[in-house]
């Protein structure tokens, strides 16, 4: 086994990188290329969780702005998330990784139920553990349950994949002279506004010491995170 800074980790993965370029739905093409990407952080001995937002299908947040009851729009938000746990579990066993989706709202003829100590069990065995719907609760967002999910299962970070390497000071899309902050506290990235994760997600992991490090999905950044390499944004007081 290579020589690993992090052994277990939750990695959070937002609904909309599903979509690729299409920025709805589920793109295929774009879903093998993530699963390319997991399988090499798998192939280094790493035990992996996922959580994967809904909001390239639904966003109950946006629905319930829009006059829409808060808490079924985001039980809606959770079943979009289940979906999107469905197509990369057939993508990265189609490249003969064990995967389980455990889903925070019961539907045994889709996927098992999220228990603890059978999620626990499955990393054990070397299995990827999709975590869907969310907490299973409403008014909590998918980043909050990737908060969660990253200290029940005693993993050692949670990576949010983005499509920048990192977080900067200003929009790297807009302003070429944007700089990369390698490291970043919870309190400066709160008041800063640095939209990483939302505050519940924040307090969640500065209680429990849990870093969570924001770099690219694509291009191997998340394999040379995982072996040592000074690779995106690191947020950890």
């Amino acid at each position: 086994m290579a020589d690993l800074k992090y052994r277990r980790v939750l990695l959070k993965l937002s609904g909309e990188a599903l979509a690729g370029e299409q920025h709805s739905g589920i793109d295929p093409e774009t879903v093998r290329k993530i699963s390319s990407e997991i399988a090499e952080i798998l192939d280094l001995g790493v035990q992996l969780a996922l959580v994967i937002g809904g909001g390239n299908i639904f966003r109950g947040l946006s629905a319930s702005a829009r006059g829409m009851d808060r808490a079924s729009a985001d039980y809606m938000g959770m079943l979009a998330t289940v979906m999107n746990a469905v197509a990369v579990q057939e993508s990265l066993e189609k490249r003969g990784r064990a995967t389980r989706v455990l889903s925070a709202v019961t539907m045994q003829e889709v996927c098992e139920p999220y228990i603890r100590r059978r999620a626990e069990r499955h990393l054990e065995k070397g299995r990827v553990v999709i975590c869907a719907a969310g907490t299973g609760n409403p008014y909590f967002t998918t980043d909050t349950a990737a908060a969660l999910r990253g200290m029940e299962l005693k993993c050692d970070a949670i990576i949010k994949a983005t499509k920048v390497d990192g977080i900067y000071d200003k929009d790297p899309m807009k302003f070429k002279d944007a700089v990369r902050y390698r490291r970043v506290a919870y309190a400066e990235a709160v008041e800063k506004k640095l939209g990483v994760m939302d505050y519940t997600a924040f307090t969640l992991a500065r209680e429990n010491r849990i870093p969570i490090i924001v770099c690219n999905m694509f291009g191997g950044a998340i394999r040379r995170l995982i072996l040592g390499e000074d690779v995106g944004t690191l947020v950890l007081d």
